[in-house]
């Protein structure tokens, strides 16, 4: 029963520079019970990093891991160790831009869900995100931007889509205002894909990815 399932135990991963929106919105989404897990941790690769002291400021467990300290070969050791260390069972990025080492998604398949500006396939891959992500958009010429929430798996932006919202492209848009339409959207996807994982309504067939119907209340059965 989806009732009785356990909330997730969620690591989120955040990137250097971002501000933490997407973080402030999971965390925002769990206090206010529309999605049901924990952030049990924050993990970052930079002390002081702008979604950190974000995390900080709410509460929320931050762990520091650093390939320049690590080295390549002991940053997949390090992160794993934190990741169990805080009992994670579900791995959310937001803004974390490295590749994820193969032995983390290994280990998380499909419980890692990631975030892009852009619906995918299109204006993804390596080097694709934030500004840049929409910049390519507007340059392309499309009519419809938006969002996508997908597995992760050991290529960039290639996993499984669990939701994609759209949204409408201006002819005065700029990668700022393009931006700006499409982050509130980003952050309901996010929680809402994440919800469906929590309530065990996501199944993964080959690239398809279908959500069940919610069950229904108990007193209904």
């Amino acid at each position: 029963m989806a009732s009785s399932r356990p909330p997730l135990a969620l690591a989120v991963f955040v990137g250097a520079r971002g501000r933490g929106s997407n973080l402030a919105a999971l965390h925002a989404a769990t206090q206010q019970n529309r999605l049901k897990a924990r952030i049990v941790l924050v993990v970052g690769s930079r002390a002081g990093a702008p979604a950190l002291e974000r995390a900080v400021a709410l509460g929320l467990p931050v762990a520091v891991v650093d390939s320049k300290k690590t080295g390549e070969e002991g940053y997949a050791d390090a992160l794993l160790h934190a990741l169990r260390e805080a009992g994670v069972d579900t791995i959310a990025l937001a803004g974390y831009l490295r590749r994820l080492p193969s032995s983390i998604v290994s280990a998380y398949r499909l419980r890692i869900v990631n975030t892009h500006p852009a619906l995918l396939p299109l204006f993804g891959g390596k080097g694709m995100y934030g500004e840049h992500v929409h910049r390519a958009a507007l340059e392309y010429g499309v009519k419809v931007s938006g969002c996508t929430v997908h597995f992760v798996d050991e290529e960039y932006d290639t996993g499984p889509i669990i939701a994609q919202r759209a949204v409408p492209v201006l002819e005065e848009d700029t990668p700022e205002t393009l931006a700006a339409r499409v982050l509130p959207q980003e952050h309901a996807a996010f929680v809402d894909a994440l919800q469906w994982l929590a309530e065990g309504r996501l199944v993964v067939e080959g690239r398809v990815v279908r959500v069940l119907p919610p069950l229904p209340p108990l007193s209904a059965r």
